[in-house]
């Protein structure tokens, strides 16, 4: 985990053959929220993109950098405070010899936070 106490994974289940749910509580005390921002946290997208690659290399068993990002939209600002649960959803095609593709969405509550299509390779 490169940021340290960020989230916490509560459960990671494959509910169907390529598709993966994913619950996660953010750190609404850790540090990253003192700068971005005082007195209005909100969760660095950058981040999020952090914890999608991290929760895929869990599924695929492999260290992986990101090659490309497409179609990423935040739609939601996702403040610790408020909504520290969040779902990911992950749909991963691929295969250990080239590179896996990645659709993600992202909520808390009914709330759609963030969409991304990514492309990781293999470290």
């Amino acid at each position: 985990m490169l940021l340290q106490d960020f989230y916490t994974l509560r459960a990671l289940e494959q509910v169907e053959d390529q598709k993966y749910i994913a619950h996660i509580t953010l750190n609404k005390g850790h540090a990253i929220f003192e700068g971005h921002f005082p007195n209005n946290p909100v969760t660095p997208g950058v981040c999020m993109m952090q914890i999608i690659k991290e929760l895929t290399e869990s599924v695929v068993k492999r260290p992986l950098f990101m090659h490309k990002a497409s179609n990423v939209k935040f739609m939601a600002l996702i403040n610790p405070e408020i909504n520290p649960d969040l779902k990911l959803e992950l749909d991963i095609s691929g295969s250990e010899e080239s590179e896996y593709k990645v659709k993600n969405v992202t909520y808390f509550d009914d709330t759609i936070a963030l969409k991304l299509v990514s492309t990781y390779r293999l470290k």
